[in-house]
């Protein structure tokens, strides 16, 4: 990416680690796309875990990735859409005025008017079915979800338990579980379990009335997508040569250990744990696409702020007790 002088652009910006208090609204130079890459005029973008680590720096390893005393990347934000605006000399899969959505997990840079963008990144045509505001939320927590989806193989008869079922992740995870024809059990809170059912759970646990360690099914695969439960709580669950994989580090950072563990074998029980690290690719933006457009996947949305906003919106999802996404809108008109 490089900038265009004497154009600026509206930006949220932080320039060093802290609370939501350090992120100012600002103006900063307008990028422009280099030979392969886009400009996109972005409409909406989100705040979600991922941001909100990444700006307090914690847990503290993540410096190694975004700058160990103050963040590289100023401008926060991992997924957007919007309208290309602009195309490098040697961009040739699309064009000025193509509707788009993506996921910038390694560049950020969405909490912005506009970003650019590699033609060969996490990065497509929106859903001919959806809004900028709908669309922006459909890679960073399926890109998740569907990663370790994918790397527990899951297949169509199979018997899965979500715990978390109505954040972001979890939502998701629900939806690309049941496209694969799997049997789903979700567990949530109260105020969600009509929502759960509604995104296709077989079956539903109120984690605020039920004990979900005490139901007596067992399970092929138990993805937590909040990182709120641990392998030693829920391994009873599973059935012979079941798989347990976490969103989170776990208790003691123990799930990246016992996965590694887990590459030499299974465990004594014949269980295993995962920890895959995500792939972000554009086939995996393209195949969410095509499940949005048959109507088998779509995000669901909690709140949307303004970008003057983004302040409150972290506040929100640093509460833990979001449903499903926080979005961002960017007052543009066309």
């Amino acid at each position: 990416m490089t900038v265009q002088k004497g154009i600026v652009m509206k930006a949220i910006v932080y320039t060093h680690y802290g609370p939501p208090d350090v992120l100012h609204l600002t103006e900063v130079a307008k990028p422009v796309p280099k030979e392969h890459e886009v400009l996109v005029k972005v409409h909406a973008a989100t705040v979600n875990r991922t941001d909100c680590g990444m700006l307090r720096a914690e847990p503290f390893i993540v410096r190694f990735f975004s700058g160990l005393l103050k963040p590289t990347n100023t401008i926060l934000g991992t997924e957007y859409a919007g309208k290309i605006e602009a195309v490098g000399n040697n961009v040739t899969a699309f064009k000025v005025g193509d509707k788009v959505f993506g996921f910038s997990g390694k560049t950020f840079g969405a909490h912005a008017e506009y970003l650019t963008a590699r033609d060969d990144s996490p990065i497509a045509i929106m859903p001919t079915n959806m809004t900028y505001e709908e669309a922006a939320p459909s890679t960073e927590a399926m890109h998740y979800a569907w990663n370790d989806i994918r790397a527990a193989r899951v297949q169509s008869g199979q018997k899965v338990l979500i715990y978390g079922a109505t954040g972001a992740i979890g939502s998701a995870a629900v939806q690309l579980v049941k496209a694969l024809g799997a049997y789903v059990t979700a567990v949530g809170n109260t105020k969600n379990m009509e929502l759960v059912k509604s995104l296709g759970a077989d079956e539903v646990i109120d984690y605020m009335k039920e004990d979900y360690t005490k139901i007596g099914t067992t399970y092929d695969f138990i993805f937590d997508a909040v990182g709120k439960i641990s392998f030693g709580a829920c391994k009873h669950l599973l059935k012979p040569r079941g798989i347990y994989c976490s969103t989170d580090l776990g208790p003691y950072a123990q799930n990246p250990f016992l996965a590694l563990w887990c590459l030499f074998g299974r465990l004594s029980d014949g269980k295993k744990v995962i920890f895959p690290i995500p792939v972000n690719t554009q086939k995996d933006v393209t195949f969410f696409k095509e499940l949005m457009e048959a109507g088998k996947l779509k995000p669901v949305i909690d709140r949307r702020y303004p970008l003057e906003q983004v302040a409150e919106a972290f506040r929100y999802v640093e509460l833990g007790e979001k449903t499903g996404n926080v979005v961002i809108t960017v007052g543009h008109k066309t």
